[in-house]
């Protein structure tokens, strides 16, 4: 029993030095956790962009708004950036219009001298993780430091958010990418390794028709995941659908997000005949896609080397799109740059994937 067994150990350990690309990321992937998720979570959060406006009549600009405004432009934690990025507005209706379409996340009233010791009101995105609290954190400091002693209003302009809802929506993009890599790239190579490619080949069918019927096939398994977890989230986050455009909007995100993601992991799928490398290599895109797209923290937390990777990020434009229509109820006017970078990627995606496929047949 004794020799079998070191038999097969010495088999199995054989297999396993033979393969030095799950080996390398074997070892790659802990401490990509550690540089990735640790800096993702949980970071201290800057560079938040509010606005500052004095309440009408306005005649001159009041101590107190000065004073308040330079406290908030110097309001920082010890050894870190500055807390907010702020932005004087001319009037109320100009400040709204920037928070309603996302240029800030929140914006502070000050009162004019005309009527004195009136409340300070604070318009928040409450949409956001914990930002809208560091916005009041840092106005009542201000005030504070200013010597203030009036009242401060807080108005959430879209309602009471809770954390379950806006880590729903990241839940949605994460479960298109699940399910694409199951039922895309890892079918995929399963058909390579069974003979089932080889088998099209000698068909009329083009390669170029093969990985588009594998990206089709998969990235309507996909958008059916990503739906399915957007009724979920309907019923157990509790988050409101405010009418049929915003529906279709979702719908329409959703699918083009399948499409682009479909079309990356098939285009990596096609140059692994191993499903041991190619679970590596996927389980580094999930890791790097996810943690970067502000499902779980504020993109403001992360440090600068790692937000550059939101800008590539189409998971990180899905997510963003998908909060802007269903918590804040936001309009093409706003996700259009999602839209176009999400078109964008996915014509790449299904072209490299083309070309990639080609090339592992050759």
């Amino acid at each position: 029993m004794i020799r079998g067994a070191v038999a097969i150990f010495r088999r199995d350990f054989r297999k396993f030095l033979t393969t030095p690309f799950v080996i390398m990321m074997t070892l790659f992937m802990p401490i990509m956790y550690l540089l990735i998720f640790g800096n993702a979570m949980g970071g201290t959060i800057t560079g938040i962009s509010i606005g500052v406006v004095q309440e009408e009549p306005y005649i001159i600009e009041t101590p107190l708004y000065v004073s308040a405004l330079q406290n908030l432009q110097h309001y920082h934690q010890s050894d870190k950036p500055a807390m907010f990025l702020v932005t004087a507005f001319t009037s109320e209706e100009a400040a709204g219009n920037a928070l309603k379409t996302g240029k800030i996340l929140g914006y502070v009233v000050f009162p004019s001298d005309v009527v004195p010791g009136r409340e300070v009101r604070v318009y928040l995105d409450s949409s956001e993780y914990m930002i809208p609290s560091l916005i009041q954190g840092g106005v009542s400091a201000a005030l504070a430091q200013a010597g203030a002693s009036n009242p401060v209003h807080i108005y959430n302009i879209y309602g009471d958010i809770e954390y379950l809802q806006f880590f729903g929506i990241g839940v949605i993009v994460m479960g298109i990418f699940m399910t694409t890599m199951m039922g895309g790239g890892l079918a995929l190579i399963r058909d390579r390794e069974m003979g089932i490619i080889e088998g099209y080949l000698v068909t009329p069918v083009k390669r170029s028709s093969i990985i588009l019927g594998t990206i089709g096939s998969g990235s309507v398994k996909a958008f059916l995941s990503g739906f399915i977890i957007f009724l979920v989230d309907i019923f157990v986050a509790g988050i409101v659908i405010r009418g049929p455009a915003d529906f279709f909007m979702v719908l329409f995100v959703l699918t083009i997000t399948s499409v682009g993601i479909t079309s990356l992991v098939v285009s990596l799928a096609s140059r692994f005949s191993s499903q041991q490398e190619y679970a590596s290599t996927i389980a580094f895109f999930n890791l790097i896609l996810f943690m970067t797209s502000g499902a779980f923290y504020p993109v403001q937390g992360m440090p600068y080397w790692l937000r550059w990777i939101t800008v590539i990020n189409p998971e990180a434009y899905a997510v963003h799109a998908l909060r802007s229509i269903v918590l804040r109820g936001q309009g093409i006017n706003v996700i259009g740059i999602d839209l176009l970078a999400l078109v964008i990627f996915s014509a790449v995606a299904i072209m490299l994937g083309i070309m990639t496929y080609r090339r592992t047949l050759e």
